[in-house]
């Protein structure tokens, strides 16, 4: 039996995810412990970070494509809380997935208590060059053991996808309030006129060409002294008006044409850009998270800023 597209998020609702895959139900008299488990290949470290790291969960925290986890929070340590926010990118649900930890041991295992009282267990073991991920959970008792089962499961696989996709990239974050609404800062950002004057920090005379729609292609150019194209190919992998921007990055400009794969494009494939508008009332914040390489980061650091000042002013003006 396969179960329904978004049977996987029932068991989820209740508590207020592949080499290898194991399926586990263990009965005894006073409960019933469920276990899902993926071989990721990628070492320990790295499976470790991307677990726990909330800039990470809310990329790989969902099991089928019309659900997101919009933010994350998690203090990892014994006695720390962590909540993610798991809801349907059409905005008609959403719903709090909270508990907090009973034991943390580093690169090993993890153990925490939800809500309502029932425990997981997470463990990572190295085997070869690959790394384990078990986790195991007490099931609850209004949805069946196979839905239940289905629906941890879908989000390991994603996790697991998600971590041997990604390279080592650095994920950085920025930040600003603007005395906006948010209708207009999501179009000031987004409208031609207006993109070229508050990324020319990045590179003056800066432009797009192609469509902000999800699934769309779309380039981001600059210009060099000569007149030639330089810049990012891409694509907008999800466009939810007024609440999230993600653009995934499949190439660069080398020597004015579009390149996507091969040696010089390598690291830059799948990595991506966001854009988060949280309505705070009389004003908008925006936050900004991308991926870049180490070499990269400096000037990212620099040039972000500098951006996001000229949209707030572009915006309030």
């Amino acid at each position: 039996m396969i179960a329904p597209a978004d049977a996987w998020l029932e068991p989820f609702k209740y508590s207020n995810s592949n080499k290898t895959k194991i399926f586990n139900i263990m009965s005894t008299t006073e409960k019933t412990m469920i276990t899902v488990s993926a071989t990721v290949n990628a070492p320990i470290e790295k499976v470790w970070r991307v677990w726990t790291s909330p800039e990470h969960i809310t990329q790989w925290n969902n099991a089928s494509d019309d659900w997101w986890t919009p933010r994350a929070e998690n203090d990892l340590r014994t006695g720390g809380k962590f909540n993610s926010r798991m809801e349907a990118r059409d905005g008609s649900f959403g719903f709090d997935f909270n508990g907090t930890y009973i034991l943390v041991e580093p690169h090993k295992t993890i153990e925490y208590v939800m809500e309502d009282g029932r425990v997981v267990s997470i463990s990572f073991e190295t085997v070869g060059n690959e790394t384990l991920v078990t986790e195991i959970f007490e099931a609850e008792s209004t949805n069946s053991i196979e839905l239940q089962q289905f629906g941890w499961q879908a989000i390991m696989d994603n996790f697991k996808k998600y971590v041997e996709n990604s390279s080592d990239l650095e994920k950085i974050h920025f930040e600003i309030t603007i005395d906006a609404s948010v209708a207009k800062v999501y179009d000031t950002m987004l409208d031609s006129v207006h993109y070229t004057a508050w990324t020319a920090a990045f590179n003056p005379g800066s432009f797009f060409e192609g469509s902000w729609d999800t699934g769309a292609d779309i380039h981001f150019i600059g210009l060099d002294e000569h007149g030639n194209k330089g810049g990012m190919v891409s694509r907008i992998k999800e466009n939810t008006p007024n609440k999230k921007v993600i653009i995934e990055h499949l190439g660069i400009f080398i020597d004015g044409k579009p390149v996507t794969s091969g040696p010089e494009v390598e690291g830059w494939g799948g990595t991506l850009e966001e854009y988060t508008y949280i309505d705070t009332g009389d004003s908008t914040q925006l936050e900004i998270s991308m991926d870049t390489k180490p070499e990269y980061k400096s000037y990212f650091m620099e040039t972000w800023p500098e951006a996001l000042k000229l949209l707030k002013s572009i915006c309030e003006g």
